[in-house]
């Protein structure tokens, strides 16, 4: 059984700049998702979800195009007031994480990959 709780904290623990971070099996369901403790959320629960479902429609078609193009490792998007960070969390879930501004993407990206999840 997987503690998602702990991911969790072991996530957040990585950076001070981290803010949110989303545990959700690749077929969309939401394993885990909080904020960093005293941080507002900039989207609604209805945007967030949205938000959820853009970036696992683009892994998928990733993953279809990984025989052509290699598996994916890691997708960051930057945004004026965040930037975010998709990749996969072991071979059953992807990951959801978003930073402030100037976090060191690199640094958290590394950190992320390092985990070993089951």
């Amino acid at each position: 059984m997987t503690d998602y709780g702990k991911i969790y904290r072991d996530i957040i623990s990585l950076d001070p700049k981290i803010r949110f971070v989303t545990i959700c099996g690749l077929n969309g369901r939401v394993m885990y998702s909080q904020h960093r403790e005293g941080v507002k959320n900039l989207l609604s629960p209805e945007e967030s979800q949205k938000s959820l479902e853009l970036a696992l429609n683009a892994w998928r078609v990733r993953s279809e195009l990984a025989n052509k193009i290699g598996k994916g490792k890691y997708v960051l998007a930057e945004y004026e007031k965040i930037k975010r960070i998709t990749m996969p969390l072991g071979d059953k879930y992807l990951l959801y994480v978003t930073t402030e501004v100037e976090a060191d993407h690199s640094k958290i990206i590394s950190g992320l990959t390092k985990m070993n999840v089951e």
